[in-house]
């Protein structure tokens, strides 16, 4: 008998018959599932959670790959559960393979829809001679809208914005009288036909990647949601380049502008088109990126950030006509940018904490949105410390020998096993093409797999031995030979890429321990950790904890969120509480300038060390890096 099977969030359902496993049904129903062992239940990297519905018992290879704790909260590998019953699933991102996740997902939040701008549907009575007053009702049509508003919904709209003045008059007779108006505040900011949808764009303008949501403002309903390529990479893969360039002239800075703007313009088409709704629908906006970003957008200097002690131009909340930033929405649309904390924390980090209520935790909280420039967040007794990190690009692919973007034959999961004649390495690649590089979730098991077999030390050095050969006076780690590449160039990973992901992951291990003892805690005393950001969704967090790039805490405690920076946009666009909640954590946080911290250059060199806990900081006091 076939079960109705329900995959969230990605929305794929259908019926799947008794004797097909999770991961097999969701197969049939285009939800690619991460499954390096190829479905025996070794590599424990199919979960799901069940929220709903009967499923067969818990298999004994599941009790050895999931804790407890997990199992006790639904969780099951898709490849050993079958469905007894309709049920309902939930995907974590991390067991989603690349082509099925992009930077927009994350963990929707309910909120009652409460937004800025509100649309009313009006019958306006034409101009006209013919009229109870003496001389007719040939009030200007401004006037007759505003009265309208006030007769019909009891708004007290002022004016109209000038822009939709100038297409008020023929808007108002091609559409006979019956029209739309959408107010913000006391302004008309826009006059369309009585069907009009009123809609809005949440943006999280990251470094790298782009994230666009076209939210139906009256319901909260996501209708579309997109992805893309920041376009300003090609003038810099971190901030520090691009700051450099916009500061070389003008004529740079306006270039990184209009990449910027276009980008945003182009995603709004495209997340329209998906839609089948019109851009000049779209009546509001919110815009969330790092403050670099967030002035290179609004054309805003930027010297000042790379300079100590690293102030941003603004940093309260910002409303500017969507014309004036250079969007093309609804006439006197407005786009909204949230606060910003500090030069390198910005409203990218204030939307992740909104989404993440980490203002509200009541227990000890660690929240990290991990990416080029990793901000970190600790929530302890009511107080709210931030800090940003320089990560840098290295879990991206980039200074890596064979790191590549998550595109289609990166490895992204892979696992080394002692083998007859040295090391098996077991892999997985984007869309199950033959291997062509490493992506950002692929290079940390790489680091992960070798420092737990031994290959590489605790300082980072990489030992001689199998599978181990010496190019160019650099030794390296063969992951796919020549042969199996059919005489193509090996992949590999060498002792400069370790020396890379050690910065990387020391970076921000150091920013995290400050925090905690700022507050005077340890490691053991966070209760959760919040892992957000689009690499941070995919990481293995097993991995990340055996290099120490994330504290040695049980499994139970990570919580891997997708793009909260994203769902803290849509919040503020659709309600006017979130918005004001935004601007109270901003207030609320106490910045931490990691620079200036005495402690910071030796907590640095301590945290690139590799291995869990303690081990990796005493390690630190033994050794020196070659």
């Amino acid at each position: 008998m076939p079960h109705h099977v329900i995959f969230q969030p990605v929305g794929r359902r259908g019926d799947c018959s008794g004797d097909q496993s999770l991961l097999d049904c969701a197969r049939e129903l285009g939800v690619a599932l991460v499954n390096v062992c190829g479905g025996v239940g070794t590599c424990g990297r199919c979960q799901v959670e069940r929220l709903e519905g009967e499923l067969s018992p818990v298999t004994s290879r599941e009790r050895e790959a999931l804790t407890a704790e997990e199992l006790a909260e639904g969780v099951r590998l898709a490849c050993q559960a079958y469905p007894r019953s309709d049920c309902r699933l939930r995907v974590p991102p991390a067991s989603l393979t690349t082509p099925q996740r992009t930077q927009v997902e994350g963990q929707e939040i309910p909120v009652e829809p409460e937004p800025l701008v509100r649309q009313y549907e009006l019958d306006l009575s034409p101009p006209s001679f013919d009229s109870d007053e003496e001389k007719g009702d040939l009030r200007d049509d401004e006037t007759r809208l505003l009265a309208a508003l006030a007769e019909t919904w009891d708004v007290q709209a002022e004016t109209v914005d000038m822009e939709a003045l100038r297409v008020l008059s023929p808007r108002l007779r091609d559409e006979d009288w019956h029209v739309s108006a959408v107010v913000r505040e006391r302004e008309v900011v826009s006059v369309a036909a009585a069907t009009a949808p009123l809609l809005g764009l949440a943006v999280d303008l990251g470094t790298t990647k782009i994230a666009g949501y076209l939210v139906n403002l009256e319901s909260g309903k996501t209708l579309a949601a997109r992805g893309r390529m920041n376009p300003q990479i090609a003038y810099g893969e971190d901030i520090v380049t691009r700051i450099s360039r916009a500061t070389r002239s003008p004529e740079e800075a306006d270039r990184l502008q209009t990449l910027a703007v276009e980008a945003l313009n182009g995603l709004l088409e495209s997340l329209c088109e998906e839609a089948g709704m019109r851009h000049q629908a779209v009546a509001e906006a919110v815009v969330v990126g790092n403050t670099a970003m967030h002035h290179l957008f609004l054309g805003l200097p930027v010297r000042q950030l790379a300079l100590a002690p690293y102030v941003p131009a603004v940093g309260r909340a910002l409303d500017l006509k969507a014309r004036d930033a250079g969007l093309r929405m609804a006439c006197g649309a407005t786009v909204h940018l949230p606060p910003i904390i500090a030069g390198y924390v910005g409203a990218d980090h204030v939307a992740m904490l909104l989404a993440t209520g980490m203002a509200d935790a009541e227990e000890t909280v660690l929240a990290l949105d991990i990416g080029t420039n990793t901000e970190v967040c600790l929530a302890h007794d009511g107080r709210l410390t931030t800090t940003s990190v320089a990560s840098g690009p290295a879990f991206e692919g980039a200074h890596i020998k064979h790191g590549m973007r998550a595109a289609k034959g990166a490895i992204e999961y892979l696992r080394i096993t002692a083998g007859a004649d040295g090391y098996d390495v077991i892999l997985q690649t984007i869309g199950d093409a033959p291997p062509v590089g490493l992506c950002g979730s692929g290079i940390l098991d790489a680091l992960a797999e070798l420092y737990r077999a031994g290959v590489v030390g605790r300082d980072g050095r990489m030992a001689p031995g199998p599978g181990v050969r010496e190019v160019d006076g650099q030794r390296e780690f063969v992951l796919v030979g020549e042969e199996e590449r059919g005489g193509d160039a090996a992949i590999t990973l060498t002792q400069k890429d370790v020396r890379e992901l050690q910065l990387a992951k020391g970076a921000m291990r150091a920013g995290i321990q400050l925090l905690l003892e700022e507050e005077g805690l340890t490691e053991d005393a966070i209760d959760r950790v919040v892992i957000a950001g689009a690499f941070g969704s995919y990481v293995d967090v097993a991995s990340a904890v055996t290099i120490g790039m994330l504290p040695d805490l049980p499994p139970g405690r990570f919580d891997q969120v997708g793009n909260a920076a994203g769902m803290g946009a849509k919040l503020a666009l659709v309600s006017r509480e979130k918005r004001a909640e935004a601007r109270r954590i901003a207030e609320q946080a106490d910045y931490v300038e990691l620079s200036t911290a005495p402690a910071f250059k030796m907590a640095f060199a301590k945290a690139t060390f590799l291995g869990r806990g303690e081990g990796g900081r005493q390690a630190a006091e033994a050794g020196r890096m070659e």
